[in-house]
């Protein structure tokens, strides 16, 4: 019997939800993102949990991303428009970064692409030092959503968002804190106990405080937005890299282990 994609734990007013997916280094599949979107807007109606912690099966991968044999690569324009309008790991974010009270990232493991963004999604992110945290967009051929871009630019700032998107490599070590892809570097066998001890120390606060605070920060958060024209060209030039050849051959060669040829089409 194949196991649960996502387990989830509730102890006291702390709740674990873990990405149970091993065998395909926890990879954000359809099935999961819709799991875990159903069980934090379930507990989001909820008073009784004030800390929400989440993190990957095993030690090797917090999140590998989203399937990349699942990307939606066609030139039909409806897809395209489909795509833009309902984007269900779009959704998933924001349900994390509206969670009334503090989600915690414990990157137990190496974080890519979607992976990270629902770490970056989340209000404080605590990571074991001998992970890689990367966003490999560039090398796939992929302009990443507006929506993403502007969560990573409001954590990392603009020009460790660079970084991390032109590069498209992975990062370990000290460049963890000094691109600020972590808030918090352990050795890993000190990561879950302090992890979970702040969990705790954060739950047993003041519930309205708790959701006061994380609600005027995510006001503040919003507070400069991008104007009507500057969205409409932004989200056509990601709709136009999903009908693009390049995005084609990006997957390719990843799911084929070789270099991609890109041609600018």
């Amino acid at each position: 019997m194949p196991e649960e994609p996502l387990l989830c734990e509730i102890t006291g007013r702390v709740a674990t939800l873990v990405l149970n997916r091993p065998a395909k280094k926890n990879a954000l599949s359809p099935e999961l993102v819709g799991m875990l979107q159903a069980r934090i807007n379930e507990w989001a109606a909820r008073d009784d949990i004030r800390t929400v912690v989440i993190r990957g099966a095993g030690k090797e991968m917090f999140c590998s991303g989203y399937d990349i044999g699942s990307l939606p690569v066609t030139d039909s324009d409806d897809r395209l428009s489909d795509l833009n309008r309902t984007n269900p790991v779009e959704a998933l974010f924001e349900a994390v970064h509206g969670f009334p009270y503090p989600v915690i990232a414990m990157l137990n493991g190496h974080a890519f692409g979607a992976g990270y963004e629902l770490a970056i999604c989340c209000d404080i992110r605590i990571a074991a030092g001998n992970i890689k945290i990367g966003m490999p967009p560039a090398k796939l051929g992929l302009v990443y959503p507006w929506t993403g871009l502007k969560r990573f630019a409001s954590v990392l700032g603009l020009a460790g968002t660079r970084q991390l998107f032109f590069s498209g490599g992975a990062f370990a070590g000290g460049q963890l804190e000094k691109m600020r892809l972590a808030d918090i570097i352990l050795a890993p066998d000190a990561l879950e106990t302090f992890t979970y001890r702040l969990a705790s120390d954060i739950a047993a606060n003041a519930p309205l405080a708790l959701k006061g605070t994380k609600r005027v920060l995510n006001l503040l958060q919003h507070a400069e937005g991008m104007s009507p024209e500057a969205i409409a060209e932004a989200e056509q030039l990601t709709l136009n890299s999903f009908a693009s050849r390049d995005l084609k051959e990006g997957q390719r060669a990843f799911l084929e282990k070789r270099k991609p040829v890109f041609k600018g089409k």
